[in-house]
């Protein structure tokens, strides 16, 4: 038998396979170290902060959606037994101790099952280790600088791009950080507050005028990773791009030579130091 689609049901079958292609392919069209259309998942990982965190997240999420399900499972149990046509004569306990001491113990061993991993992370973001490299990032109305005070002492604006990708993104000079290196950003703020952000790096800091924050990353690949000013500064907040290339140890060699000579004149940073603590 042959059997016909009228237009309803091409339509439904179109907007089935489309999400499905959304669904499955998405994520191939999604490149590492920038946001992906439809995405619902954390960024891709490019270092071991954002490995935890990413670890973190899924196992948060597996635990909320078995707590859900018991919720659920304990309320469907208590409409169907004891609404008034299946139990006709209510009950008339007051209390149970060993139910009470249950629901009191379970979620405080939850929470603190849940806090040392959490504590952990927390302490892996901000103890910062011993650095291969220092930067000192600066938030300016409505760009970033950035002073290489390990590498000759050279400092270079960073704009948003017009002309380039992705949108919104891309900008005039990227900061240069070699792979598999310890890199110690010290951040601040020249006007008002911004806040260094990079999700596929596991960092958020804000940069604070008057005060030096730090934070790390390790970059496990090369590449372009990208990333934007998290707190609302000001008119063009949405157009503060962060953008950070990962390179090799040779091709940053040759970046630092080059740089040295090409921001010669832009002057010295008075806020990072090498050795200095945060303050």
């Amino acid at each position: 038998m042959k059997m016909s689609m009228g237009p309803v049901g091409r339509h439904l079958l179109g907007l089935a396979v489309a999400g499905l292609t959304l669904a499955t392919g998405g994520a191939a069209f999604a490149e590492l170290g920038q946001p992906a259309a439809w995405e619902w998942t954390l960024q891709q990982s490019a270092s071991p902060v954002m490995d935890n965190i990413v670890w973190f997240h899924n196992f948060l999420f597996v635990l909320i959606t078995l707590i859900t399900l018991f919720v659920l499972a304990l309320l469907v149990i208590v409409v169907v037994k004891f609404n008034a046509r299946a139990n006709p004569v209510p009950s008339r306990t007051t209390h149970n101790t060993l139910i009470e001491v249950a629901w009191t113990l379970v979620p405080v061993l939850i929470l603190v099952g849940i806090s040392v991993p959490s504590f952990r992370l927390l302490f892996l973001e901000l103890d910062v280790p011993k650095a291969d490299l220092t930067i000192k990032a600066t938030g300016k109305q409505w760009y970033w600088s950035y002073a290489y005070p390990d590498n000759g002492k050279f400092e270079f604006d960073s704009l948003m791009a017009q002309d380039k990708q992705p949108r919104l993104l891309g900008v005039d000079n990227e900061m240069v950080v070699p792979v598999n290196k310890v890199v110690r950003v010290q951040v601040t703020g020249a006007d008002v507050i911004h806040a260094f952000a990079l999700p596929a790096f596991g960092v958020k800091i804000d940069a604070i005028p008057g005060r030096l924050n730090e934070t790390w990353f390790k970059a496990t690949t090369t590449g372009m990773f990208y990333g934007q000013c998290s707190e609302l500064c000001g008119k063009d907040h949405a157009f503060m791009p962060i953008a950070i290339r990962v390179v090799n140890d040779q091709e940053f060699a040759s970046w630092v030579e080059t740089a040295k000579k090409k921001y010669a004149s832009g002057g010295t940073s008075t806020y990072a130091s090498t050795a200095g603590p945060t303050q």
